[in-house]
């Protein structure tokens, strides 16, 4: 009984976010990871959320839960939280799983901290130019940052314009000048390999632009 309460309040809470938002469709619906493909041994579902990886346990690779579905132009929203000593992880977004491999290619909208500055909304080019294409502010984005507790991200593709928020606070604005970066592809949930971390995932809903 006690489960189903819980997954009934899941589905509600799902429910409710995309009513208050005209246009945005959920990514995920809080009990499954239907539409999703990974290691169901490293994610799973819990209270509502994508989890993976541990806030104990080393973790040993990175890992990426990927959309069946691939994504062009669109406005992403989710809910994203972080804990433990590792402090890496991140969204992928018009990025592609790197076949017989377990790593994606694509950009990143990073979550962490890296020698002492955090990187939450840092755009990432993941495995292709492997170097932060755009960073916040630190002083600014420590001023909005909910450590150890949930963030809301904001990640928005236009063309080759990219836009990123953290908790109302704009990380990246940035227009991609090379033509032969694709401007399609998977999102991807990521935990890093390495030190111990959990990162959670809720709450994942998209807009699709100019359908």
């Amino acid at each position: 009984m006690k489960i189903l309460a819980s997954l009934l309040l899941a589905l509600l809470a799902t429910s409710t976010c995309v009513a208050q938002e005209p246009g945005f469709k959920p990514l995920f619906d809080g009990q499954t990871l239907s539409g999703w493909e990974g290691d169901e041994k490293v994610f799973r579902v819990v209270d509502g959320a994508i989890v993976a990886g541990s806030p104990t346990e080393k973790v040993a690779r990175n890992e990426f839960l990927a959309s069946n579905g691939e994504f062009g132009d669109f406005e992403l929203r989710l809910k994203a939280r972080l804990v433990g000593k590792g402090q890496n992880a991140g969204v992928q977004f018009r990025s592609q799983r790197i076949a017989n491999h377990f790593e994606m290619i694509g950009y990143q909208c990073d979550m962490g901290t890296m020698q002492g500055r955090p990187i939450w909304g840092a755009l990432y080019d993941e495995s292709r130019r492997r170097k932060f294409l755009a960073e916040p502010d630190p002083g600014k984005l420590n001023a909005v940052l909910k450590r150890d507790d949930w963030n809301e991200l904001i990640v928005r593709c236009e063309g080759p314009h990219v836009q990123i928020w953290v908790n109302g606070y704009q990380t990246v604005d940035y227009t991609e000048s090379d033509p032969d970066v694709p401007r399609r592809g998977r999102f991807g949930l990521q935990i890093h390999g390495g030190e111990p971390a959990e990162a959670s995932y809720k709450e994942i809903r998209i807009k699709t632009l100019g359908d």
